[in-house]
């Protein structure tokens, strides 16, 4: 199962990525365009220019992790515009994933507490 209690970042490669490329060719892509460590904890998240597929690399202590998955029907929410990385929390990615957009407009604001003591 995907690894996210461990994950700290999460990075969406903008526009399009061939899904033909390996674990190797992605790790390169993280580290050399986009001036990342593909060794770090976090998620590195890929998507086809059709938007009906997505390939996620993760370092896991000794060997990599590619997680890979096809929608039968529908596309994925991906960003369109741009090239290089954007960061998304590990809680957009699984609306990304569960085919919600990255921007949920009407979700609850977050509350932030302060408390005297």
């Amino acid at each position: 199962m995907l690894g996210l209690a461990s994950t700290q970042k999460v990075y969406l490669a903008c526009g399009s990525t061939d899904m033909r490329k390996s674990i190797d060719s992605l790790a390169a892509i993280v580290q050399q365009s986009f001036s990342l460590d593909p060794f770090s904890t976090a998620l590195f998240v890929f998507c086809n220019k059709s938007r009906d597929k997505i390939k996620i690399l993760q370092w896991d202590r000794n060997g990599f992790w590619l997680y890979y998955k096809r929608l039968e029907k529908g596309k994925f929410n991906w960003p369109k515009e741009g090239t290089g990385t954007a960061e998304i929390s590990v809680r957009e990615l699984r609306w990304l994933l569960d085919g919600l957009s990255l921007e949920q407009r009407s979700a609850h604001k977050k509350v932030i507490v302060n408390t005297v003591i």
